[in-house]
């Protein structure tokens, strides 16, 4: 089965993925430093259409002017090369030492000041590159210790910093909406707005709400023991889905950032076909990047990098392809008929029906025979679910 990824495709990768090095908690570097120029033409050969980064993926922390403007020009003659763009950026807060409480929610109101000012300026650098999503990870906004965090001040705080930056992008007249990318745990014990649902509910507490929604992680939801495909359905019906991170995760555990596909797959086809296909009823779909937040193994080589970047669209085109058929077969169409799947989208309550209508139809209580659900007509969802499995697995 032939599938060559195209610009079209609108896949995506984080500098930091291709470009990670090897190092983890418990051992160093296994390869060489990607340099950006030859990670964006790599890419642009394997048929992605946009790179993204954290400021200090592109310069170090700690630059001097002259240092951080030699590599964005670097990577703009690189980008207008090779027709790579850039649709997403965002900024590091949680690797320099400074950062050990957070950025936006330090105790420390010096270090918040300092962040957001360090925000701002890359947000200068997204408009200045075309970037319309600036996704914000608070890896480090969290504690380990009840005692040491007032929960309710830091969520204050958190919500004070974002108002700032949607008043400055409103200002400046940027053409950038944010993304808050939400995570459980790791590096910090506990993690503020841990997953899609406390990201949803924040967001309806900013003064610019419009202007925030959310970039789930797959690994990240499935952290906590979460369906990502249902938090995506969710934050597609509430219309706040901007951006989303593609990768692979096996159980509760670390963060493992695998492959797309290379830990539930099942739930990867339920994905696909809901981003792709907007699920069973043929609703919303995803119009944005397909973006990968991966790791390649650090028992590769430069050349498992490359393998690993296109094994991450190869399988999203692969499910693509099979949740299709899927949804072409007509055993599905009529097995999805018999577990009343569509039926759900019939209003509970007639037009015009109120609840004085409802009390008065014995007919929705009073008559209705409970008993016949008892060895009565199944929904066939186990059906259903084989059929799904036997799309995914290429029997049919």
């Amino acid at each position: 089965m032939t599938v060559t990824p195209t610009r079209e495709d609108k896949f995506s990768f984080g500098l930091w993925t291709v470009g990670y090095d090897g190092a983890d908690p418990f051992g160093g570097p296994t390869r060489a430093p990607l340099d950006v120029v030859h990670a964006v033409e790599k890419l642009a050969e394997h048929g992605a259409y946009g790179l993204t980064f954290h400021d200090d993926d592109l310069f170090a922390f700690g630059s001097t002017d002259l240092e951080r403007q030699k590599q964005i020009d670097r990577l703009t003659a690189a980008l207008a090369d090779t027709g790579l763009i850039v649709p997403m950026i965002t900024t590091n807060l949680f690797s320099a030492p400074v950062f050990k409480d957070g950025g936006f929610t330090s105790n420390d109101r010096a270090v918040r000041r300092f962040a957001l000012r360090k925000v701002l300026r890359n947000i200068d650098l997204a408009a200045e590159l075309g970037a319309k999503t600036f996704v914000m990870w608070g890896g480090r906004e969290g504690a380990e210790y009840d005692a040491a965090k007032d929960i309710r001040q830091a969520l204050e705080r958190y919500r004070e910093a974002i108002n700032l930056l949607g008043e400055y992008v409103t200002d400046k007249g940027y053409d950038i909406r944010f993304a808050i990318e939400p995570k459980p745990n790791e590096p910090r014990g506990d993690i503020l707005l841990p997953t899609v649902g406390h990201a949803l509910a924040f967001i309806t507490t900013l003064e610019r709400p419009e202007l925030v929604g959310v970039n789930p992680e797959v690994g990240h939801e499935q952290m906590a023991g979460l369906n990502f495909a249902s938090g995506i359905a969710q934050a597609l019906y509430q219309g706040k889905l901007f951006h989303i991170d593609l990768n692979g995760q096996r159980g509760i555990k670390y963060d493992q950032d695998l492959v797309f596909g290379h830990g539930d797959l099942h739930n990867a086809f339920a994905l696909v076909d809901l981003l792709e296909h907007g699920g069973v009823d043929g609703g919303q779909t995803y119009q944005g990047p397909r973006h990968f937040d991966y790791k390649p193994s650090r028992t590769e080589d430069e050349s498992g990098v490359w393998d690993s970047a296109a094994a991450n669209m190869r399988t999203y085109l692969l499910l693509k392809e099979r949740t299709a058929a899927f949804r072409a077969d007509p055993e599905v169409k009529e097995a999805l008929e018999a577990a009343k799947v569509l039926e759900l989208s019939q209003p509970t309550l007639a037009d015009g029906e109120g609840y004085a209508e409802l009390l008065a139809d014995a007919s929705a209580y009073e008559g209705f025979d409970t008993d016949r659900y008892f060895n009565g007509k199944g929904f066939g969802f186990v059906r259903l679910q084989q059929l799904a499995t036997e799309h995914l697995l290429g029997a049919r």
